[in-house]
């Protein structure tokens, strides 16, 4: 049983995450993985972050083995 590509789409996001951890932080509100230069997260305008990689790397397991469960600016395109 292969996963969805959805699912492979978000294992590969997570795995380029991973690789690179330091140019990522996690948003403290809604546990979104963004870009390091971001000032406020996409999703739920947080604008509190945990930049250490090992939270970054953490976080990143953890949304890379599960479907999207919220919604993001571009599903309201």
């Amino acid at each position: 049983m292969s996963e969805s590509p959805e699912m492979e789409e978000r294992a590969q996001r997570a795995a380029k995450i991973i690789a690179s951890p330091s140019g990522y932080k996690v948003c403290e509100g809604c546990e979104s993985i963004v870009l390091k230069k971001a000032n406020t997260c996409p999703n739920c305008h947080g604008y509190r972050f945990d930049t250490t990689s090992a939270r970054v790397v953490a976080q990143a397991k953890i949304l890379g083995a599960r479907a999207a469960t919220s919604l993001s600016p571009k599903d309201f395109e």
